[in-house]
């Protein structure tokens, strides 16, 4: 089976590009380049990944797209561009062409204000980004649901991922009223979603593959195996398991899948979503 990892990270470790990463976090605070994720990629199948931003600078851009020139198994890039910038075209102007550059992500959920997403400079910016071509990245918590319902209404045209299942309270147990707003956001047909992320959103010291199935139920029945792709989050995923670990949960869940719904979630739709190889 055919495998892309349509979600880890890459970073070159400082105190104050990554202030979130807390003394709990021990285990982020360091370099992880790509030559630190090879050996999982061969140990679990994967044969290419999606490297997506961590720090909201355009210098990470230009070094994830360097990144992905010097590395063969890095098929694609989701960057980070300034969406609410009135000098957005000129900022963009060394990315938008680049062959590597197929999505953006703003780190929404850390964002005080809740209805960041609507703003009207936000919303702007992505009006530029779909004339490129372009993909845009949810990365949400549960409460930002309904605004992003509102937001992909507004684009039928842009194609959203939504990172991390929208990073669902799992380790309370708690399925609604995220399973309800993911059924709604999923009606929109230009709306795809990564299964990722779950580990840390579950207990990290006990978490066991049943905690995930109601959410894995949910994001099928909502999306169904045509618009669904597996990412790993790491290095973000060693605060609560390893490479394997987490892509065994996505394995065991899917098993008993045809083998062409298998091709999809594993391969195929990011792929297609990240317009790899073209």
């Amino acid at each position: 089976m055919r495998k892309i990892d349509a979600h880890h990270h890459l970073w070159e470790f400082n105190t104050t590009d990554y202030g979130w990463m807390d003394d709990s976090m021990k285990i982020l605070k360091k370099n992880y380049f790509p030559v630190d994720l090879v050996s999982e990629l061969q140990e679990n199948g994967l044969e290419g990944t999606v490297v997506v931003q961590a720090r909201q600078k355009y210098d990470e851009t230009s070094w994830l797209l360097k990144l992905a020139e010097e590395n063969e198994f890095i098929k694609a890039v989701v960057g980070w561009v300034d969406l609410r910038s009135p000098d957005l075209e000129r900022e963009m102007e060394p990315f938008v062409n680049h062959p590597y550059l197929k999505g953006v992500r703003h780190v929404i959920h850390d964002e005080p204000d809740l209805d960041f997403m609507l703003g009207s400079s936000f919303m702007k910016g992505l009006k530029y980004i779909e004339k490129y071509g372009l993909t845009y990245d949810l990365l949400l918590f549960p409460q930002h649901l309904p605004n992003a319902i509102k937001l992909v209404n507004k684009f039928p045209s842009l194609q959203f991922v939504v990172d991390h299942i929208a990073k669902p309270r799992i380790a309370e147990g708690l399925l609604e009223p995220w399973a309800a707003d993911i059924m709604k956001l999923a009606s929109f047909s230009n709306v795809c979603c990564k299964i990722s992320g779950m580990v840390t959103e579950a207990d990290h010291a006990s978490w066991k593959y049943e905690d995930m199935v109601p959410y894995l139920d949910v994001v099928t029945e909502a999306f169904s195996t045509k618009r669904l792709m597996i990412g790993s989050d790491w290095p973000v995923c060693l605060l609560a398991g390893s490479y394997s670990e987490v892509l065994s949960i996505s394995e065991k869940y899917f098993d008993s899948f045809s083998e062409d719904e298998k091709d999809e979630v594993f391969y195929r739709n990011a792929k297609d979503f990240y317009r790899i190889g073209t």
